[in-house]
């Protein structure tokens, strides 16, 4: 037996009776890469060309533009409390 189902005691499959389905997505990139700039202007030009937000703080954005999505948004809530 693990030590997952020693935690949880032998009636933990009981409990997970009839509950929702999950999937988890992947949020992860397919890949990605590190973009350097020489300049302001190299920096504004790529700016244009992405069509979208882009600041010299920023690390990271989605080509195309993707809104930021966080899979921690999904919460359970038990009706019985």
């Amino acid at each position: 037996m693990s030590n997952q189902q020693d935690m949880f005691g032998p009636e933990w499959e009981n409990e997970w009776q009839d509950m929702p389905e999950f999937i988890q997505e992947d949020l992860r990139p397919w890949h990605q890469i590190n973009v350097r700039f020489r300049n302001q202007k190299d920096f504004d030009e790529f700016k244009r060309r992405m069509e979208q937000e882009v600041t010299p703080k920023q690390k990271a954005l989605w080509f195309p533009h993707a809104p930021f999505r966080r899979a921690s948004k999904y919460k359970y809530f038990d009706d019985e409390s």
